[in-house]
């Protein structure tokens, strides 16, 4: 969120100086492409954080299901045995 308060205020200041001189307007070009890549960079890396947690997340919750579904089994084999006894 930080970032993107900064990438604001950046982009601001860039277009404000967009009026300038030449010299200024391409320095305000190279600015706000600099941005965009920062930009650019910083959601990939969000993307890439969120996918790798909920991973994470998705398998912790599968191998709980199937360590449930064995314990299950087990006491159905049991309840079994016992029947049979």
């Amino acid at each position: 969120m930080k970032k993107l308060t900064n990438v604001t205020i950046m982009a601001a200041a860039a277009i404000g100086l967009a009026a300038c001189s030449p010299n200024a307007q391409n320095e305000s070009a190279e600015a706000a492409e600099a941005i965009t890549a920062d930009a650019n960079a910083t959601m990939s890396e969000a993307i890439n954080d969120t996918d790798a947690a909920a991973d994470q997340a998705f398998g912790a919750a599968e191998n709980a299901i199937d360590r449930a579904g064995v314990k299950i089994g087990n006491v159905a084999d049991a309840a079994g045995n016992e029947i049979d006894e």
